[in-house]
């Protein structure tokens, strides 16, 4: 997943963008938004746009990304100062995805990211509309909404897992879970890491808990249960 920081703040920059890399997403900077329209933004699938900067501002830009149909699907989450109502709607009416004030928290920061993308999961779609998968069994083009390995399914949209067509008994946390791998194949994430993703801000549970649930899930996953690798000393991933 390729990420584009658009603030005119270095230092806020490159902190966002080490902190997400970390997570395993690709991250780029711009430190304007007259920069950021020189980037090619629909190879993105998320911008982080500060509101106020020099020149053009992140309300500007976003609405530029909007206007092109090659952008126009491209979330945006807009970081500012700006913490009134009249700003938190005129943002959500330009069609940002989600909204975070300053100071930002970057612990909230990547869980919006990352609810962001698994809601977004953005996709090509083919002209004939049917689904292209890769070698790997990851879908290489998929409707926004959906996650797929083979015949393992997510629709973040409803909220539901399918295997063969047929429902998955999930709890919110295995469903929240089976979307993070899916969005992130071949990516090791520690206890700590699916913790902070996965869980609610305010549970306090232990790292434990993560290696019952992951059990839980591969039971429930059948076949491809054994798709959930363990990385000994470092944590879990989904191998395509």
């Amino acid at each position: 997943m390729k990420i584009l920081v658009v603030d005119d703040e270095q230092d806020l920059c490159d902190i966002m963008q080490y902190n997400l890399q970390v997570e395993g997403y690709e991250v780029d900077t711009a430190h304007s938004a007259e920069e950021a329209l020189r980037l090619p933004l629909k190879e993105y699938d998320l911008l982080l746009l500060d509101v106020m900067m020099g020149g053009m501002s992140g309300f500007q830009l976003a609405r530029e990304v909007r206007r092109n149909a090659e952008t126009q699907s491209v979330p945006i989450i807009f970081l500012t100062a700006l913490d009134t109502e009249d700003h938190t709607v005129m943002g959500l009416n330009i069609g940002a995805d989600d909204y975070m004030t300053k100071p930002v928290s970057l612990r909230e920061l990547k869980a919006r990211v990352a609810a962001v993308i698994r809601r977004s999961a953005r996709g090509r779609v083919e002209p004939d509309g049917k689904d292209v998968v890769g070698a790997n069994g990851m879908a290489a083009a998929e409707p926004a909404h959906l996650l797929r390995y083979e015949t393992l399914v997510v629709d973040t949209h409803r909220k539901t897992a399918t295997l063969d067509g047929m429902p998955l008994s999930l709890t919110r946390l295995e469903w929240e879970l089976l979307a993070f791998f899916l969005a992130r194949p071949h990516r090791v994430f520690s206890r700590e890491e699916l913790l902070t993703s996965c869980w609610p801000a305010d549970c306090v549970v232990l790292e434990r808990t993560v290696d019952v649930n992951i059990t839980r899930l591969r039971h429930k996953m059948g076949r491809y249960g054994n798709r959930i690798k363990t990385r000994v000393g470092y944590g879990y991933c989904f191998e395509a």
